[in-house]
């Protein structure tokens, strides 16, 4: 193959590449690799294909061969630490970048990357500065901007984060940036259910509309008591709450009456990923794979009811259903709300999270939400055994003499109304502590002047960074009693406090999302934990630390009152669910059939 060959070839492969033709530009690739082996360019872009792919091993060797060989070219460097970040090594991705900047201190994507490496670390001020210096030298990457959003809500600065998220939707018109400020308005206490609906509705003007013009007919056969095929969509089937909550209710379903598929765009499989994969008919990973590509699978397997289980939260697919490849498609389990798409037609909820509604689940068209609203009979949630869980230890009040209220929710959910109520409940439990989750970051010095301002001793507030699962599960051994933030309460972490024995207490909003604690509380017949105002919410839990009996009692019986709940009745939850997919049908089929 002359030069001018290869020349042409590659340039070739390149337009396939970013046309999205993946296959016909990796074959092309590779046409020129088989004759020469170290041609650097394709060397590098084969690298990024196979990232691309999710085949991170494959990439980490070649753009390792591409620096060994130009170790002066500083976009390789990058390269290279972008993929081992994805397979979290962490550390040597710190140092590629280190090494791309040494070499182009304006790299301004480097300095991104590098910011995302240290928030992975829980680096918080790390992270923060180098994003900064991302800006600084191009105030225009979008990117740098939403990722400073992301790390700056971890450190619970919430309006600055919604500032974040702006002004990279305003550079980058780009559906998942703008999603982010979705995401996070339903941590903002400032914010109701019509104005997240409102903003909601905008974007789907904006990013879904558009699209209208790509939606198909669908001939799925509308037969009403036929197998159907269920698809799910997600990132996150994987060892994280949505994988967690997934597993008792996907090994529940009823193959008979369902063919199950899942669509996985899950970059780091672990033990949770292969019992989600067992559990399914048909597992088709999406890494790599454009929105348009995934919506045209997703109709060539001809799919019934196709359930999103991310709406805005990271890595979501929503431009896919945007197109509208099943009939029937609808949101559920990542956080409780809306998605504002025009096509997805239905949300999960439970009598809880909604209890506005009408008694008659999916009666109607509410006006805060763009889907129709199906409540599941009993609960939201289906909860699993953790097998890193270990055994409920005694109440540590009873050997260390004061109380230890805890919350280990993300720190993006603690917000001054939240650090306002907890100071007066310390206040009024004389000795109590307080330990929270949170990386490190001068957000923590922060917190202890509040507190300290407060008049209560900072040493009394503690953090824990991130854990692993069972070093996370022991702290709730520290716990007597747990917290739940506001207006985002916990989901995963509020069952898990009650399964190692520890009670908490929650508030009660305007949104679906702020009741999840009463959603879950409820079903474990605990429904007296829940406050409707800050003021209930301290009398509540000072109560509560007050009762060292009490305390021993619950936490005696916690995890059997789990156990006996609708939250850990697997096959009951899976029947509820596979009822309401049964009812979405046939008025599917009665709608076509006039």
């Amino acid at each position: 193959m002359s030069d001018q060959t290869i020349d042409q070839t590659f340039d070739l492969a390149t337009r396939h590449h970013q046309a999205g033709r993946l296959m016909e530009a990796q074959a092309l690739y590779r046409q020129i690799l088989s004759l020469h082996p170290n041609h650097i360019q394709t060397l590098y872009k084969i690298g990024q294909l196979a990232r691309q792919f999710g085949q991170n091993a494959a990439a980490i060797e070649l753009f390792t061969r591409v620096v060994t060989l130009k170790p002066d070219w500083p976009d390789a460097h990058n390269d290279l630490g972008n993929t081992l970040l994805d397979a979290r090594r962490i550390g040597a991705a710190i140092v590629e970048y280190e090494k791309a900047l040494a070499l182009r201190t304006d790299f301004a994507e480097a300095w991104n990357n590098l910011g995302n490496a240290q928030r992975l670390l829980s680096r918080l001020d790390e992270a923060i500065d180098a994003y900064r210096r991302a800006l600084a030298v191009r105030p225009d990457l979008a990117e740098a901007h939403s990722n400073l959003g992301n790390v700056l809500k971890d450190t619970g600065a919430l309006d600055e984060a919604l500032t974040c998220y702006r002004r990279a939707a305003e550079l980058k018109p780009d559906p998942r940036i703008a999603g982010s400020f979705l995401y996070a308005m339903h941590l903002h206490p400032d914010y109701g259910p019509r104005q997240i609906y409102q903003e909601h509705a905008r974007w789907n003007q904006t990013y879904a509309r558009p699209l209208a013009a790509t939606i198909a007919p669908h001939d799925n056969v509308p037969d009403p008591q036929r197998r159907l095929r269920i698809g799910y969509v997600s990132p996150d089937f994987t060892a994280n709450p949505v994988g967690r909550f997934l597993v008792p209710f996907l090994s529940n379903h009823d193959h008979a009456r369902f063919e199950i598929f899942c669509y996985s765009d899950t970059r780091r499989p672990d033990v949770t990923t292969e019992r989600l994969r067992a559990c399914a008919d048909t597992w088709r990973s999406m890494v790599g794979l454009s929105d348009e590509h995934l919506a045209a699978t997703i109709r060539e397997d001809r799919i019934d009811i196709l359930i999103d289980l991310t709406l805005h939260a990271a890595d979501n697919r929503l431009p896919v259903f945007a197109r509208k490849p099943a009939p029937i498609q609808v949101s559920y389990l990542a956080y409780c709300s809306t998605t504002g798409l025009e096509t997805m037609d239905y949300r999960f909820s439970d009598p809880f999270f909604d209890p506005h509604l009408s008694e008659n689940p999916g009666s109607g068209n509410d006006p805060i939400y763009s889907e129709r609203t199906i409540r599941l009979p009993r609960t939201y949630w289906c909860y699993g055994p953790p097998e890193q869980a270990g055994p409920v230890g005694p109440a540590p009040a009873a050997s260390i003499g004061h109380v230890t209220f805890g919350c280990l929710n993300n720190f993006s959910k603690v917000n001054p109304a939240v650090l306002a109520t907890w100071a007066r409940l310390m206040r009024a439990v004389e000795g109590s502590e307080l330990i929270l989750h949170s990386g490190q970051g001068s957000h923590r010095r922060r917190v202890h002047e509040y507190f300290a301002g407060e008049k209560i001793d900072p040493r009394r507030v503690r953090f824990i960074a991130r854990l692993p699962l069972a070093e996370y599960f022991d702290q709730y051994r520290q716990i007597d009693v747990g917290l739940d933030p506001f207006p985002f309460p916990g989901g995963t972490t509020t069952c898990d406090a009650l399964w190692m024995g520890v009670p908490v207490v929650s508030l009660a909003g305007a949104t679906a999302v702020s009741r999840g604690g009463l959603s879950i509380l409820s079903n474990v017949g605990l429904p007296q934990l829940v406050a409707r105002t800050p003021d209930e919410y301290v009398s509540i839990a000072a109560a509560l630390a007050g009762d060292l009996s009490r305390l021993t009692e619950l936490r005696s019986r916690l995890r059997q009152k789990m156990q006996a709940s609708p939250l850990m009745d697997g096959p009951g939850f899976a029947r509820d669910v596979d009822s309401a997919f049964r009812q979405m049908w046939r008025a599917w089929v009665s709608m076509v059939s006039c």
